[in-house]
């Protein structure tokens, strides 16, 4: 395989249906994307991890949603990582890329090399957002951090919340192509009952940890037959397969699903990108009086602001902010 077949692929998630089973899912391969939201931050190996899987997560469910904005997922816990928080902008237009944004907070000095990333969040919950704009009500929805990693916290999101059963295959870590760097590579297939299908009434409690629903929970009969058929298929990718870049995704889905009659839809582009700017700063700090300027300005006499995602740094003047500001005073001035 060519290097240029290899790259076709990097920063893409192809979307794909299977006709059996009444199943759609996303394939995603990120490399450039990650490179660049980890490099806006010095982060510790297992922050990393976490940071890189949130990513996955959200470039596959953000292309599954019909969004006309934005989609945000949020991971909060007791633990060392006490946030992670990534967000999905959809496409502006036809064949133009999604944007992705990331960060994390975390706590240093509670870290311990070499321990379990997913270990580092503790109790807490997984947070979906989604964002369709202005004049739309924002919908969120929560469940408590369970199962041993985030895409086990998607998955019971998605069956407690949603009542749709899904599935995730993640792959990633640190790579190096011949000739190239080391860089990072992710790749990964979810699978989801397609939404028409007919779910059961369930009970109340689920077969998950501290009773949460689980996929199982919520199928029976043809559609619990079809789901486990493509799960089976689904445990047998390898790492490589979902990381690549060898293995193309649609050789991939050949390859696990070809009874199933994978039918493949335009690929969609993703990259880094965020939405940050001195206006959106300034509308932020719009309902503050002049006092609370006066406590945010520094001795310089400004105030300044960093965007976590990107690392943009704002320096304003203090006589221009909050819902006191000088008359006849603004960013242009």
């Amino acid at each position: 395989m060519s290097i240029g077949s290899q790259i076709a692929w990097d920063d893409t998630v192809l979307p794909f249906q299977l006709d059996r089973s009444d199943i759609r899912g996303r394939v995603a391969r990120l490399d450039g994307v990650l490179d660049q939201v980890l490099a806006q931050h010095n982060y510790p190996p297992g922050i990393e991890a976490l940071v890189t899987e949130a990513v996955l997560l959200t470039a596959m469910i953000g292309q599954t949603i019909k969004l006309r904005w934005k989609l945000s997922l949020q991971v909060r816990g007791d633990g060392p990582a006490r946030l992670i928080a990534t967000d999905y902008y959809a496409p502006t237009e036809p064949g133009a890329p999604a944007l992705i944004r990331a960060y994390a907070s975390f706590d240093a000095a509670r870290l311990t090399p070499g321990a379990d990333p997913f270990g580092l969040i503790g109790q807490g919950y997984f947070a979906m957002l989604i964002d369709q704009g202005r004049d739309m009500q924002p919908y969120q929805g929560i469940t408590p951090i369970a199962g041993g990693s985030l895409a086990s916290c998607a998955e019971t999101y998605f069956a407690q919340s949603e009542q749709l059963p899904t599935r995730f295959a993640l792959g990633f870590g640190r790579t190096r192509l011949p000739g190239q760097p080391e860089r990072w590579r992710a790749g990964g297939v979810m699978l989801q009952l397609m939404p028409a299908a007919s779910i059961p009434a369930v009970a109340e409690g689920g077969s998950g940890e501290a009773g949460l629903l689980q996929a199982d929970d919520i199928l029976d009969g043809d559609e619990a037959e079809a789901w486990t058929r493509a799960n089976l298929l689904l445990d047998t990718v390898e790492d490589m397969e979902l990381i690549g870049p060898a293995v193309q995704p649609t050789e991939m889905l050949v390859r696990l699903f070809h009874e199933e009659r994978p039918r493949v839809f335009d690929p969609q582009p993703v990259q880094f990108g965020c939405t940050c700017s001195e206006e959106r700063v300034r509308q932020s700090l719009s309902i503050y009086s002049a006092k609370d300027i006066g406590h945010m300005t520094t001795d310089e006499g400004i105030v300044t602001a960093d965007c976590q995602f990107c690392g943009a740094h704002y320096e304003l003047d203090p006589a221009t902010l909050g819902f006191e500001a000088e008359q006849g005073r603004d960013a242009g001035e």
